[in-house]
């Protein structure tokens, strides 16, 4: 009887290890939830490229030119801030709620707020000079594509915030931190697209 039931054992089938998903519930609907807004931005970004394609001059005369070397050294921190989130996500992975991590999550935060804040000194300056959302088409589409961005730059910000307080706490999920990884790769990478069409044309 023990015979048997070693020869049954030989051939059944092995337990196969419990695996986690690649992708957690969160990080997939935050994924979808990109997905739309890159059909907003896509909208955005075509009826820009129409109005700017018919105009018969792009900018108009007397608008103030954008500044385009300040904006690309904004860039460079952004980009940085996309960076340093990745591998602050890699050291929470092989490290936990260390110091490390909490380091680098914290300096996504600041570089990203760097990032929001010269927009911000820059829209104010833009402001006095005469650029509006009424002065013209050039003036309300810049505002409305750079103002989504920074918007959804700040929402990100506010979960980066929320992440780097549950890391301090030591109750921070990989799920969660994927998922705010995505989104703001998602506001890291749509920007250079962003300064492109809007800052270069």
């Amino acid at each position: 009887m023990d015979m048997m039931k070693t020869i049954d054992a030989s051939f059944a089938e092995p337990e196969q290890p419990e695996r986690s998903p690649v992708l957690s519930s969160s990080a997939m609907g935050i994924l979808i939830f990109i997905v739309t807004e890159l059909m907003f931005f896509a909208s955005l970004i075509s009826a820009y490229l129409i109005i700017s394609a018919v105009a018969e001059a792009w900018p108009p005369e007397g608008q103030p030119r954008l500044p385009v070397l300040a904006s690309a050294l904004n860039s460079l921190v952004l980009f940085a801030s996309g960076f340093v989130l990745f591998r602050g996500y890699r050291s929470f992975i092989s490290e936990g709620h260390s110091e490390r991590s909490i380091k680098l999550v914290r300096l996504c935060l600041w570089l990203g707020t760097v990032f929001v804040a010269v927009q911000g000194f820059e829209w104010v300056r833009l402001l006095s000079y005469g650029l509006t959302m009424t002065s013209s088409q050039y003036g309300a589409f810049f505002y409305l594509i750079i103002g989504t961005h920074a918007i959804h730059a700040i929402g990100a910000l506010i979960g980066i915030w929320c992440l780097l307080s549950k890391l301090r706490s030591g109750v921070l999920k990989q799920s969660s931190f994927q998922a705010v990884l995505f989104f703001w790769y998602f506001v890291v990478g749509i920007w250079p697209v962003l300064y492109v069409l809007v800052y270069l044309s």
